[in-house]
């Protein structure tokens, strides 16, 4: 079946080169002057290499190649990837990855989504997008870890329905991290003040050059807190786990096989066990098809000056900014 495919493909894609090559001939070389006959020629093999372009997107669109579309997300999630003008973005960027996500739902020969995993977590918003983005996917969804599962990673897991991993993978840190610099004696070396004008008392809450009062601090810590009750909460539905079950992992990773035995991750094994798994649940041959994101001009332009740690651990195998006046949460 899949030789008689590739052979529809190539006689689809070969007929609009041809009928492609006969409208350029006709237009560009019969019709002009002699002295328009070289520019013609020119305009017939872009129209033709064109025509070949859009034959190809036509044939696999109606006979697709592949069953299994594959979305990778890896380094730390953010809205855009981060990075800034001077280079290329250094972690995943949540907006592609959705989009790569969606576009694969729309693709007909899609018929599962395997989500590669190598991510130590990032921006919470911008990790929930893609985890319910996995969701709405129509077919199963499979993560499978590669290095690193966690944080805002783990969340996106929870998402699919099933979580492969290796045995040497770092999976888990359920948890969320509260930071804030605090330069108040640096700034009273310098000679410098605070002074800023606000309404409403917690406006200022966290602001580096001024010492915390523990209402402020109190406040602070119950929005840590809230977020953790919302990741605690994402996982146990999504992965059908007890509440306490995960809250007693204290935010922790681990690595595969004590994850599995933890009901963190379903199954432990190689790529290529992961498509045998695939190949049963479709009853058909497994073939891969990895998105790319679709970038244009200002997209290719976009790029990063700035460094993202890569963390791995409890508690930092996040990179999560979501700054409230100096505050930055982590995932």
């Amino acid at each position: 079946m899949a030789d008689a495919d590739d052979i529809v493909r190539g006689l689809l894609v070969a007929g609009i080169g041809v009928l492609a090559a006969v409208a350029g001939w006709f237009l560009f070389v019969v019709v002009p002057d002699d002295l328009a006959e070289l520019l013609g020629v020119l305009l017939l093999l872009a129209l033709l290499l064109g025509a070949l372009r859009i034959g190809s997107n036509v044939a696999g669109s109606l006979l697709p190649a592949h069953n299994v579309a594959e979305v990778a997300v890896e380094g730390p999630i953010s809205r855009d990837g981060g990075g800034g003008i001077t280079s290329p973005p250094v972690g995943a960027s949540a907006d592609d990855i959705v989009e790569q996500i969606e576009r694969a739902d729309g693709d007909r020969g899609s018929e599962a989504l395997l989500l590669k995993l190598n991510t130590p977590g990032g921006e919470i918003v911008p990790s929930e997008d893609i985890r319910i983005a996995a969701e709405a996917f129509d077919g199963p969804t499979i993560a499978y870890a590669t290095d690193v599962c966690a944080s805002g990673g783990y969340d996106i897991a929870a998402g699919c329905d099933e979580l492969w991993a290796r045995e040497g993978s770092i999976v888990g840190s359920i948890g969320v991290v509260g930071s804030r610099v605090n330069a108040k004696e640096l700034a009273d070396r310098l000679g410098l003040s605070y002074e800023q004008f606000t309404a409403g008392e917690y406006k200022d809450a966290g602001v580096p050059l001024k010492e915390l009062s523990e209402d402020e601090r109190e406040y602070l810590q119950g929005i840590v807190d809230d977020y953790y009750d919302q990741f605690v909460d994402t996982v146990a539905e999504g992965r059908e786990m007890d509440v306490e079950t995960l809250k007693d992992t204290e935010a922790r990773v681990f690595l595969g096989e004590e994850a599995e035995a933890r009901g963190l991750v379903d199954r432990l094994g190689t790529r290529d066990e992961v498509e045998a798994s695939l190949e049963q649940r479709l009853g058909e041959p497994v073939t891969v098809k990895e998105y790319e994101p679709e970038r244009g001009l200002a997209g290719k332009l976009r790029g990063g000056a700035q460094a993202v740690a890569y963390a791995l651990g409890a508690g930092v195998a996040g990179v999560v900014d979501g700054d409230v006046e100096g505050l930055s949460f982590r995932r």
